[in-house]
């Protein structure tokens, strides 16, 4: 054959796929979805938290989302990492090893999949990081710093590094076919229970229930709420790890769930107090992001819409339940936002999953599936974190003073002040 006609035809049939060849595309989408899940803890839910504080601590809670985040990614680097995604031997249905204790056999060319092990790394970071910041909102206007700091490094390593490996790092939970799309149970209700047991240890605010502790700044609160809508389109696209149909269908079930459940839940406001509320749209809208973590790259739109109407009539009630009839002063309303968001959304995700998607195990074995998931690492979180607080309430004191708490946690844990006026 003439070398031109040879090189033609070359060019012409397609070469065999290669294993584990670096996709540039899917490169760039995960690249893309780690900064925006960056996004949605700084500047995202500092903002949120923030201005739902009173503005004598507003500092308190941004300071607290830029400590963890650094926090957590340093643990990430040390043994994170390691430990919730390499093999773990004997216990690798529990916990995985340390060969990439301090990251030291990453470089540019290791592949996880089809993607750098770096980008890989990173992103799941981000989602690392994003979990016990949640847990800051329900300890608000009356944890001590140290304590704080010290628990959410505490419950990193013991409790969402495990589930984090039991789920998405081939552990026992995964092994059985639970399903978490995007952070429904690892992220969202691990977190939601560690926040109700902190909120019940530490105990209530001062006042409470009686002084209304009013947001601040909710002006702050929505810029922080555009931004977890907006940057949640990388924790549940992004979770497909590749840049396909299945992105795009988690990106679409996610919006469409977050935009009923905001209605959802601004018609409660409406019919119940007579007028709709921007708090109430704001938090309706988190309240659907959650649920549909679960399940975003496994549901249809029809039912991404349902979820969301599930997801503002059930955390409405939630809060109402817990603080009001129950007494639990959760400060920014962490589990019955997150947590229950997270575990009815992981329950929902078998009923409402495609069926191609559960063909083998069938809608009634994965929700008997589903229950086992989420009742083994709510029950998880739940003991560690009961334990982690008892611990720090003796070494180090969870609690600020009576004084520091009536003037404010900026001042006196921080010498700064949120406003000069």
């Amino acid at each position: 054959m003439p070398k031109p006609i040879f090189l033609l035809c070359a060019l012409l049939i397609p070469a065999p796929a290669l294993a584990n060849a670096l996709n540039s595309a899917d490169t760039a989408w995960i690249l893309t979805s780690a900064g925006l899940v960056l996004f949605m803890t700084l500047p995202g839910l500092a903002l949120f938290y923030g201005g739902l504080v009173r503005g004598k601590n507003v500092l308190s809670v941004i300071t607290a989302c830029f400590a963890v985040t650094a926090l957590v990614s340093v643990l990430w680097a040390v043994a994170g990492y390691s430990l919730a995604f390499t093999s773990g031997g004997g216990l690798q249905p529990f916990i995985g090893g340390l060969e990439q204790a301090l990251l030291r056999r990453m470089d540019a060319n290791q592949l996880t999949g089809n993607l750098p092990e770096s980008v890989f790394a990173m992103y799941h970071l981000t989602f690392a990081i994003f979990a016990p910041a949640l847990i800051i909102g329900a300890l608000a206007e009356r944890a001590n710093f140290a304590a704080l700091l010290l628990f959410c490094g505490l419950w990193e390593m013991l409790v969402y590094i495990p589930v984090c490996h039991w789920l998405w790092g081939g552990g026992w939970l995964a092994e059985l076919g639970v399903m978490d799309f995007a952070g429904g149970i690892v992220v969202h209700a691990s977190a939601g229970v560690a926040a109700i047991v902190g909120a019940v240890v530490l105990g209530p605010r001062r006042g409470f229930p009686k002084t209304p502790f009013i947001p601040h700044n909710l002006t702050m609160t929505a810029m922080g709420a555009g931004v977890l809508w907006v940057g949640w389109h990388g924790f549940s696209a992004g979770s497909a790890l590749m840049a396909n149909g299945s992105a795009g269908m988690a990106m679409l079930a996610t919006h469409l769930c977050a935009s009923s459940a905001s209605l959802t839940w601004l018609l409660l406001d409406w019919l119940k107090f007579g007028k709709p509320s921007l708090l109430g749209a704001l938090t309706g809208m988190v309240a659907g992001l959650g649920m549909i973590a679960a399940g975003a790259g496994y549901v249809s739109p029809p039912a991404a819409l349902g979820i969301g109407v599930a997801a503002g009539l059930s955390c409405f009630y939630s809060i109402r339940l817990c603080k009001w009839r129950l007494g639990i002063d959760d400060a920014l309303d962490v589990f019955p936002v997150h947590g229950v968001s997270g575990i009815l959304g992981a329950l929902l995700t078998a009923v409402c999953a495609d069926p191609s998607v559960i063909a083998e195990q069938g809608m009634g074995r994965q929700l008997l599936l589903q229950f086992l998931g989420v009742g083994a690492c709510a029950a998880w979180s739940g003991l560690i974190s009961y334990g982690l607080f008892k611990l720090l309430a003796k070494i180090v004191g969870l609690r600020v003073t009576q004084e520091t708490e009536i003037n404010g946690l900026d001042i006196a844990q921080h010498d700064q002040q949120g406003y000069n006026l």
